[in-house]
């Protein structure tokens, strides 16, 4: 058996404030599981290699896409596919699960996106 320990999503929450700084909080299978504080709206971008899985623990996130809108409360969640343009909004905060490849920038740009830190 390993060391391993369950993770607490409302504890890891608890650590942070600040929004749109994605904080690892586990891994597998060379992807990062992330918590990100939302709150207002993001910058439209897409990422051509893969797919942004969205996991809404608290709060509501609408996901605007060019030709429509995905509303997502709690417990629900949406995959956006790979290369599809997409803006996650939140009015007020809401805490999200994402997963994705380690490394892959949020903004779907590296030169723009920001640092992931593990807690």
């Amino acid at each position: 058996m390993s060391n391993v320990k369950p993770v607490n999503l409302a504890e890891k929450l608890s650590l942070f404030s600040d929004t749109w700084a994605p904080r690892i909080v586990g891994s597998f299978n060379d992807n990062d599981l992330m918590l990100v504080k939302v709150e207002g709206a993001f910058d439209w971008h897409s990422h051509p290699e893969t797919g942004d899985f969205f996991m809404v623990v608290t709060g509501k996130l609408d996901i605007e896409l060019r030709d429509d809108t995905v509303t997502l409360g709690p417990g629900e969640l949406y995959v956006v596919p790979a290369g599809v343009e997409h803006r996650p909004v939140a009015r007020p905060v809401a805490a999200i699960l994402l997963i994705e490849p380690s490394g892959t920038p949020n903004t779907g740009d590296p030169t723009t996106a920001v640092t992931k830190t593990r807690i």
